[in-house]
């Protein structure tokens, strides 16, 4: 009986569970969700989407400040440079890559302050007081870029690109676009940054070269010979005063 008697009130609580499944449910209002954009049926007037437009080209300015700050400033060539400093020492990992391009970072504003006070005095403070406009501004603050560009940059290098374009020589430095300048001034740098790592490489190859010789006529082939040059490697670099005398040679080679 007390089996039975189980069964039955399971039975009764599925029956109880349907029917309460089976009910029809209350409607839900719905809610409209807002949506944010440009309805250019409302208006006919194109100023109004000015405002619009100039958001979209500040967040796009933004989005590659990072990319103009290494393409046009001297921070590629000192970063390939310290870069070729370590490989050449033989420490893959030491000094660590942070240290590196914050090392890079604030040799690019040393090297770069002369270029950042001109714009700070003909560009930002007459724009901030309304003494000019954003236009104006903008040349402004191009012109000692410019200039910095121009002097850093290869003859034959914007020959290249002149060629590539087809298009005809300007008659002065100061007709070259920024389109042409740009691509110019980054080949510039690269092959003078390793033009200068090359320089670097010299003394440690040496150094290797002579350990390896050594350890041949030792008979001790099975040593790799870095293990061995790499103490020497690192106390010459410190009793010619390394760092500073490559940071003094990085800033020497910028036409300021």
């Amino acid at each position: 009986m007390r089996k039975w008697s189980y069964m039955f009130a399971g039975t009764l609580l599925l029956i109880a569970i349907a029917c309460a499944l089976l009910q029809p449910r209350p409607a839900y209002a719905q809610v409209k969700v807002p949506t944010i954009g440009i309805d250019l049926k409302e208006t006919d007037d194109p100023t109004d989407l000015v405002p619009a437009m100039k958001i979209i080209a500040m967040l796009t300015i933004l989005s590659i400040a990072p990319a103009i700050l290494l393409m046009m400033t001297s921070f590629t060539r000192i970063l390939v440079i310290l870069s070729f400093v370590r490989q050449a020492l033989g420490t893959n990992s030491m000094p660590p890559n942070q240290v590196i391009v914050g090392l890079a970072l604030f040799l690019t504003f040393f090297t770069m302050s002369p270029v950042i006070d001109a714009i700070k005095d003909k560009a930002y403070t007459p724009y901030s007081e309304k003494k000019i406009s954003q236009e104006q501004a903008i040349d402004e603050l191009i012109k000692p870029l410019r200039k910095f560009m121009l002097a850093q940059t290869h003859e034959s290098d914007l020959e290249t690109f002149f060629s590539i374009t087809k298009q005809p020589r300007p008659k002065t430095v100061q007709d070259v676009s920024m389109t042409t300048l740009m691509p110019a001034f980054i080949v510039s740098e690269l092959k003078t940054s390793f033009q200068i790592g090359f320089l670097i490489y010299i003394p440690f190859l040496v150094i290797d070269m002579v350990v390896s010789s050594v350890l041949m006529a030792m008979g001790m082939m099975m040593l790799p010979p870095t293990v061995v040059s790499l103490p020497f490697k690192l106390i010459l670099f410190v009793l010619v005063d390394g760092w500073a005398l490559i940071v003094t040679n990085i800033v020497k080679s910028f036409n300021l």
